[in-house]
């Protein structure tokens, strides 16, 4: 579908159908994909690993009736379901799907793994082939506990085979960039549509001026790279905004990083007022694909992205953000001098990030579905 063409209504699918979902514990990314799912298939259940009905308060997602595994009942498995990660291949594998025409699953992990009807058409939207078994298993092992380090080479090879052997599994994949797409021919040997997930857009860009101060978004780990948005800003004498979560937020120090100010997690009203004055939005670590960063075109905010993984298919140098190519403090800053040079225009921000609309992502899922029926 074209950015200028008007969307017309997606009527559901006819037909029966299940959701399966890695985990449904909080609303990000994947979940908000699922969300989207949902409305090409309104009656249909989810079958998750573990459910926290209070990490996605406020998505249609509540309502759905949800079935876990049985990891969810055991206490604290909702909070502590990646401490049981050596038992998640035989949870998925228990959990018997019902005889439908369509199990459509979403997936970063192993719901892949659920054992469908024989008359039912597997359909899995990847978000990403599961980084810590695959891509990062090395940095995955380096955060676990020292008795454990040793364990970590045969079960992340029995978690491998176990991915590999789900794969085989599914009619079709479709993948949520051209990057996952690759990963997922190198870990499966498997083909996959290209589909780029849904994202929530603004009308039109907001008439805000842009504020003297640089924004990183999301879950922030390892890969993400947080430390490197924290030292260029330090370098620069740039103050940075940090929104969300995760370990590498807690290794700020208040009293070392004054140029950081940690909101936390915040509502999406308050991210987008964020987006709307951003000098820039960071965005220093290889993602899939990377919701944040279309959300930052959308609201007229140019985007300083690593050039790797999914910025590379939504950011174009120069005209809606700038690339960086040594993902280093020296790489950042230098693509950040850069960024502060150019003038972007927001209208034309917000007109490239059209192409990723959530009109359009229900469109092509449809017409990939239908093919599958």
């Amino acid at each position: 579908m074209d950015a200028s063409e008007t969307p017309k209504p997606v009527r559901p699918l006819p037909c029966s159908a299940v959701l399966t979902h890695h985990w449904l514990v909080r609303l990000r990314g994947g979940e908000k994909v699922l969300e989207a799912c949902g409305e090409l298939l309104p009656e249909a259940p989810i079958y998750t690993l573990v459910h926290d009905p209070g990490g996605i308060v406020g998505s249609p997602l509540r309502h759905r009736r949800v079935c876990t595994s049985v990891l969810q009942r055991l206490p604290g498995a909702v909070r502590h379901y990646p401490k049981l990660l050596p038992l998640h291949p035989w949870a998925y594998r228990r959990m018997r799907l019902p005889p439908v025409d369509l199990v459509l699953c979403s997936d970063a992990a192993l719901a892949k793994a659920m054992t469908p009807d024989a008359r039912s058409k597997v359909v899995c939207y990847c978000h990403s082939p599961a980084r810590y078994i695959w891509d990062l298993a090395d940095e995955y092992r380096r955060t676990l506990p020292a008795a454990l380090r040793l364990a970590w080479g045969p079960l992340c090879r029995r978690l491998q085979a176990a991915d590999r052997a789900a794969a085989q599994r599914v009619d079709v994949f479709i993948a949520n960039s051209r990057h996952v797409a690759a990963r997922i021919k190198r870990h499966y040997g498997r083909d996959a549509v290209v589909v780029y997930p849904p994202v929530e857009l603004p009308a039109a860009p907001p008439a805000a001026a842009r504020e003297d101060f640089y924004l990183c978004v999301g879950y922030h780990v390892a890969y993400k790279r947080l430390d490197l948005a924290i030292e260029a800003c330090r370098q620069l004498g740039r103050r940075l905004v940090v929104i969300g979560d995760g370990p590498d937020v807690r290794r700020i120090d208040p009293a070392r990083d004054t140029h950081v100010q940690l909101l936390g997690w915040q509502s999406a009203e308050a991210i987008n007022a964020h987006l709307a004055h951003a000098a820039a939005l960071l965005f220093p670590g290889q993602e899939d694909f990377g919701i944040v960063p279309v959300e930052a075109l959308a609201h007229g905010c140019p985007v300083v992205a690593y050039a790797v993984g999914g910025a590379t298919e939504t950011v174009v140098p120069d005209k809606t953000g700038v690339w960086f190519e040594e993902q280093t403090v020296a790489g950042l800053i230098d693509a950040m001098q850069r960024c502060a040079r150019l003038t972007f225009d927001p209208q034309e921000l917000h007109t490239h990030a059209q192409q990723f609309s959530r009109a359009r992502f229900l469109h092509e899922l449809r017409d990939v579905l239908e093919r599958v029926l």
